[in-house]
């Protein structure tokens, strides 16, 4: 089936693509889910989040996204606190020394950015833009009444 080769190539590009950047965050201290976890932090409104939406933007477990802020915290890259109006929820912010090796790693990652695409004209680039998120949109309508069913 078309559709079981499709998946197969979208894991083996996930996989490669994971392999080919994983020595460029590591040569920045960094590893690829801490990045973006720093860069959804910036982004987010007051540079905070918690950790469950962390989990979820990152599209790793909340066990995993705990070892990642962990790692995190420990470089003084985020801080946790516990929100003032429920003891339960946690709230990361991203710290100041977070904030500079976000800004230092955007740059450095501009020429393996490139080689990654660099089989890929423009157009290519754009089309696949828009295939992969037309891709993700029919994970998101179709998940729910699969698990509903299961």
């Amino acid at each position: 089936m078309a559709e079981t080769v499709m998946v197969r190539l979208i894991r083996i590009s996930g996989t490669g693509m994971g392999q080919f950047f994983e020595p460029v965050f590591r040569a920045m201290g960094l590893t690829e889910n801490s990045f973006h976890v720093l860069c959804l932090l910036m982004a987010a409104d007051g540079g905070q989040a918690s950790p469950s939406e962390l989990s979820e933007l990152v599209g790793v477990s909340r066990a995993n996204m705990t070892r990642i802020l962990d790692a995190l915290v420990g470089e003084g890259l985020v801080s946790r606190t516990i929100e003032e109006h429920d003891a339960r929820r946690h709230v990361i912010q991203i710290a100041r020394a977070g904030r500079k090796i976000t800004t230092e790693a955007v740059p450095r990652l501009a020429l393996p950015l490139a080689q990654a695409f660099s089989g890929l004209s423009k157009e290519e680039l754009s089309q696949l833009g828009i295939l992969l998120r037309k891709l993700i949109g029919s994970f998101d309508q179709t998940v729910l009444p699969f698990r509903a069913s299961a």
